[in-house]
């Protein structure tokens, strides 16, 4: 689906970690463009020493024309320049004090209408402190520029145009200087920040990684939200549980290096086999104990995993809420359901876009297992007759050579491969709703070609057979992947989406990729289940 790094499988086998830039960087890149902007207006001291800069030139020159004889003329003119410089920089010092008062008071008068604004709520919260200084950089932000009160009049000529709102959102993140979107990038630098110490280090246990690794660890700036650091209930876990099976291993007590510390630990509990061709060493070195370890080890590495994972998304629904929150206050035309929808849509395709990649590496890292199942099912069953995975036989051609497509529902196969181009998760949501329709589609002319008598307008499949279909599709697709892209849907997308037919259509897909998963095991077709 796709040739970036950022896509690689996380499973057995993986050579290098994704090349993820450090958190300094990151921020270094998502603010660039508000540098960009256009030049602020000059301060009165500013434009006096520039006019200052100007005169001194002048008089230089008028030094150049005059006589060796006119000293007291040079005198005189140098008693002037300095006299008129000093007046210069006293007018513009006044002026400069005058605007500065003028600001102050304008700001003080904007909070005070920000607090108002929030008086309401009668809360005194950190958050809500935030809020009412970040609402008060918006008045002052649309008392310095015009396009807001432009974007408002549209507006409130046509409040339920979904162009309008949604150009207006658009417009709105396009403004690096604006305060919503320099909220939005302190929330991805804070996310990327608490993402990069895991997804930095590639596989974990991995041993070739060890070798001139870099000292990642946690930036040195950290956000202060210790919640999301990695939890010391799994440290001291790890250190009662693994500590008396295996006397080298240290005793884990730093939080920040408890996750390279498990990577050490992993690798003492690693089996080397020997490269002597008999195998007697091996069957020698082999120590059946170990395996037992190694297995609380992973379920260890991954409770530790879930823990971190749930934080960070926890934290990025308070993020996207407070950015809609603040957008709703700025253009309360916004606030209806439809407008809201819009607005959310806008706010999680500027979110994710940098952070899609990098969260996804933390999701395929909680749910390696579940990919190793569905690669194993894939390479097994990957070319397949779709009457394997319970396809009744009217609903996939018999015969493939007066086809169009090489396979049964390769163009359903083609749009499913399209999921993880996006880094958006509603446009991939809309991506598993074209796949699903497609295979109706392609159901019902396959269904047309063998049953010529049928009805034109009936439903050619519904539930049951479905979900075959959708597993056979799951196979053809060859992209373990999904099975952490859609865990991650599911943390991600809003629940009114949940009740209507993108919720359908995503637990459709969950049902077959966990089916695809359990093929391989040998377990029952879903033909034979549907009849239990």
């Amino acid at each position: 689906p796709s040739n970036s790094p950022h896509h690689r499988e996380l499973l057995e086998g993986a050579e290098e970690p994704p090349p993820f830039v450090p958190p300094e960087v990151f921020q270094r890149l998502q603010t660039a463009e508000s540098q960009d902007t256009s030049r602020k207006a000059l301060t009165p001291i500013e434009e006096a020493s520039r006019v200052n800069q100007r005169l001194k030139a002048k008089y230089e020159a008028r030094l150049a024309r005059l006589a060796p004889g006119q000293a007291c003329q040079k005198t005189s003119l140098s008693l002037s320049l300095q006299r008129q410089m000093m007046e210069n920089l006293i007018i513009a010092q006044a002026r400069q004090d005058a605007l500065q008062r003028k600001m102050e008071e304008r700001r003080l008068r904007l909070q005070e209408e920000a607090n108002r604004r929030f008086a309401a709520s009668g809360t005194t919260t950190a958050e809500e402190r935030e809020q009412r200084v970040i609402y008060a950089n918006i008045l002052e932000y649309e008392q310095d520029h015009d396009w807001p009160k432009q974007w408002k009049a549209n507006l409130k000529k046509s409040p339920d145009d979904p162009t309008l709102v949604s150009g207006l959102v658009s417009y709105l993140l396009s403004c690096p200087d604006h305060p919503v979107m320099t909220l939005l990038r302190k929330h991805q630098y804070r996310v990327y920040n608490h993402l990069y110490p895991i997804i930095s280090k590639g596989r974990l246990g991995s041993p070739q990684l060890h070798q001139g690794r870099p000292q990642t660890g946690f930036p040195s700036t950290p956000c202060p939200d210790s919640a999301l650091s990695p939890p010391r209930s799994f440290v001291v876990t790890l250190a009662e549980t693994g500590g008396a099976k295996c006397p080298a291993m240290p005793l884990l007590v730093d939080r920040e290096n408890s996750f390279e510390d498990l990577e050490q630990f992993l690798d003492q509990l690693e089996w080397e086999p020997s490269h002597d061709n008999s195998g007697l060493n091996a069957e020698l070195t082999f120590d059946p104990s170990v395996q037992p370890l190694r297995e609380e080890s992973r379920e260890l590495e991954v409770k530790a995993l879930r823990e971190h994972l749930k934080a960070i998304v926890k934290d990025i629904h308070i993020s996207i809420d407070q950015l809609l929150s603040l957008c709703l206050l700025s253009f309360e035309c916004l606030n209806t359901a439809n407008s809201k929808d819009l607005c959310v849509a806008s706010i999680e395709e500027a979110f994710f876009a940098p952070l899609w990649s990098p969260l996804l590496v933390l999701f395929r890292k909680v749910y390696k297992d579940r990919e190793q199942a569905f690669e194993c099912s894939m390479k097994r069953y990957r070319d397949a007759s779709p009457e394997v995975v319970g396809v009744p036989l009217k609903l996939f051609p018999q015969d493939a050579s007066g086809q169009q497509c090489s396979y049964p529902y390769q163009s359903a196969v083609q749009e499913l491969k399209l999921l993880c181009n996006d880094c958006c998760p509603q446009r991939k949501l809309e991506c598993i709703v074209r796949t699903l329709r497609n295979i109706c589609v392609c159901a019902e002319d396959y269904r047309c070609h063998q049953e010529v008598d049928s009805p034109p307008k009936s439903a050619a499949i519904g539930a049951d057979d479905l979900l075959p279909i959708l597993s056979y599709v799951a196979l053809r697709c060859d992209c373990p992947q999904l099975v952490s892209e859609c865990a991650a849907l599911e943390e991600f997308i809003h629940e009114g989406y949940l009740i209507g037919e993108e919720g359908y259509c995503l637990t459709s897909m969950q049902s077959a990729l966990a089916y695809v998963e359990s093929l391989h095991t040998g377990g029952a077709l879903l033909c034979t289940a549907k009849l239990t």
